[in-house]
Order: structure tokens, then sequence, then C-alpha cells
């Protein structure tokens, strides 16, 4: 993988400092060193009205290398699209599934270009089974048709599609249904997607403090109640435990009792038809 991907289309795709950037937010919340100050004052703002984030963030993540684990294991998946992966965080997606079955071919997408740059410089030239797309969540076609994509990603097999902690930043007005749809209706039979979202569903205050900090951000974060969250699965069928917490889904162990509460939900739904 040559280091000029995604070069040509980076025109449009600026790094904002003076804005902070979820991934940017996340990789701050998550002890990593890829973020500006305008990321770690919003970061810190989030944190005092969500103690408990950094703690969900790690537990989303886990959440992540369980259902890739089981995708590639379980579901005999060897292609990985990831959409919105956020700065590299090891293990990445590629090396979870590598571990299990080394064919797999992992398709990285974001719309920070920061993002984008790093993770190339992790991957490496001599790695032709993943690729950094830069792009954006909001423009499927443009991420199904990308190059970068389309060399890795077979949509004539199965693929699972990764939206870990991303949907959640998807206004009601940008019409998230009709985005996964057009993600889901893509993915043939026997596909997979992992889905995790925030919600306020947990804490009285809705946790509406913390996200509003979010509205100085590049992307809104909107948290949703489990139903509406459930509605983005379409007809897929969930797997078992379904759509929990994500500490709850399919723990490799068990969960400390003083842990706080986590709102973010998570579920793994596989397309039968």
């Amino acid at each position: 993988m040559s280091s000029s991907h995604g070069e040509d289309s980076s025109a449009s795709f600026k790094i904002d400092t003076t804005k902070p950037h979820p991934a940017r937010m996340y990789d701050y919340f998550l002890g990593g060193k890829d973020n500006y100050e305008v990321d770690q004052e919003a970061a810190e703002k989030f944190i005092k009205a969500a103690p408990e984030v950094r703690l969900a963030v790690r537990a989303n993540r886990s959440f992540m290398h369980r259902a890739v684990r089981h995708v590639v294991a379980e579901g005999g998946i060897r292609q990985i699209l990831d959409i919105g992966t956020g700065l590299p965080t090891e293990p990445n997606v590629h090396q979870i599934a590598r571990a299990i079955a080394p064919e797999t071919r992992v398709a990285y997408v974001d719309n920070d270009p920061i993002v984008s740059t790093h993770s190339m410089a992790l991957i490496g030239d001599d790695d032709t089974d993943t690729s950094v797309a830069l792009a954006d969540l909001r423009d499927p076609r443009a991420i199904l048709d990308h190059p970068d994509v389309r060399k890795l990603i077979d949509l004539d097999q199965p693929v699972a599609l990764l939206l870990v902690a991303i949907m959640h930043f998807i206004t009601e007005a940008e019409d998230p249904d009709a985005l996964l749809a057009t993600y889901r209706d893509a993915l043939p039979t026997g596909s997979y997607l992992v889905l995790s979202h925030a919600t306020g569903d947990l804490h009285e205050d809705g946790r509406k403090d913390a996200a509003a900090v979010y509205k100085s951000a590049t992307a809104s974060m909107n948290p949703r109640p489990r139903a509406r969250v459930l509605d983005f699965f379409g007809d897929f069928t969930l797997i078992e435990p379904g759509l929990v917490l994500v500490p709850d889904w399919r723990p490799d162990e068990p969960s400390q009792p003083d842990t706080p509460p986590i709102g973010i939900y998570g579920a793994v739904a596989r397309k039968n038809g």
C-alpha cells in the first residue's frame, strides 16, 4: 500500500485544529497523544459531565474486539469494512482478525486526515490486505465505490461492516435510517453489521451536558434510546444476546460490581436474506 493513497481525495478533508474532532477526543479519552489542545479542552469538559467516559471508551473497544473475533471465528468473515475507524489504537481490527484468519482483508475509512495519515504509517507499504480511505459515513456511495475500498472488499462475498461509536455523530436531520439502509442493501447475504451507539438511558440527566460539549466540535453527539438504536439494524438478525450495553455483549470475564453504568449499546447482526 503506497503512502499516496487518499491524497487525491483529501482536498475536501482539511485538518481543522480550531474545532475538536470526535476521533481526536476519543484518542484523548483512551490516553493517546494524537490530539490537539482544542480536543483536550473539550474532552476534559466531557469528563467533568460524564466521569465514566474513559471506562466507557475502553468498554466500547473491548466490545469491538470481541465482535470482530466472533464474526471472523464463528461467522467465517474474511473481509471487514470499518467506517469511522478513529486513530490507531493497538490491537487494531486487522490485527485482531488476522490472529484468527491471516488472510482477512480490512478497509478502514475515516473523515479525519490525521486518522488517515497515522493509519497508513502504521500499516506500512508491504501490507496489501489493508487499506485506508479518506471519506465520510454520510456519503455511502463515495465509500462503497472508493477504489481503496473496492480493491479489497468484494461486495459479492460476505462482509462485516463495523460502525463502532460512529452513528451517534449523525443527526436525525441527516437521516441515519436512509444512510444505514444504503449500507445494509449493499451487503450480500451472510454479512454482519457490528454497531455501537451512545445512549442517555442510564443516567438521570441523559448526559445532556456531556453531549453538549460536541456542539463546538466538527460533529454533534446525539445519544439515542435503545428502541431507536434497534431501528438501525433493519431486518438483520441480531445474534445473542441482542442489543445490550457493551460490557454485557459476550463478556470475556464477569463485570466488576463497582463499575459505573456504561451508556453505550452494542450488537452484532447478520443478514440472512
